[in-house]
């Protein structure tokens, strides 16, 4: 069921495996911090951008190297089982306002990339943390690593208008 506001949801997760006999699942999270997915207590299941399921979160603790959930209605493991491989979403309208020059990943990725200088990089495929700073992966006629740093790497952001703007040598 989708959310009753038509909100557009947001990726934050998906479900990678069972845990027990009694519906807990196992989840990933794209959060940061990690746990911070149980801070959602309505989640939206979609399998291929379709939503299959809207459920509630009962219960979500850290589970050996991973995270646990318990969810409202999951009560066996093959109940559990049918939920792998779905991603965990909540609707837009649930996540935290943004501030000055913040950004969800989520509005970033599509975004075609083009230096100060006007030369078309690609597109931004996806992003990824590392230690120091958030890395956005950009794909054109090669593929490119450039920090994600507002201000120093990306000089403007359009989302609106489909662009971003890096001072990056193209070369590199």
């Amino acid at each position: 069921m989708a959310s009753s506001d038509n909100a557009p949801s947001v990726p934050l997760g998906r479900v990678v495996g069972v845990h027990g006999v009694q519906g807990w699942i196992k989840v990933e999270s794209w959060t940061e911090p990690r746990d911070n997915l149980f801070t959602y207590e309505q989640w939206q299941l979609e399998r291929q951008g379709a939503v299959v399921d809207s459920v509630r979160l009962v219960a979500g603790r850290r589970g050996g190297r991973g995270l646990i959930a318990a969810l409202d209605g999951i009560t066996d493991r093959d109940q559990a089982r049918s939920l792998m491989g779905t991603t965990i979403s909540v609707p837009r309208t649930a996540l935290p306002p943004l501030t000055g020059d913040e950004y969800y990943w989520v509005d970033l990725e599509g975004l075609a990339v083009y230096t100060t200088d006007g030369v078309d990089l690609g597109s931004v495929s996806h992003l990824f943390a590392t230690g120091a700073n958030d890395v956005m992966v950009v794909r054109g006629e090669v593929e490119r690593l450039i920090p994600c740093v507002v201000g120093t790497y990306v000089t403007a952001v359009d989302t609106e208008g489909g662009w971003l703007e890096v001072d990056w040598d193209p070369a590199f």
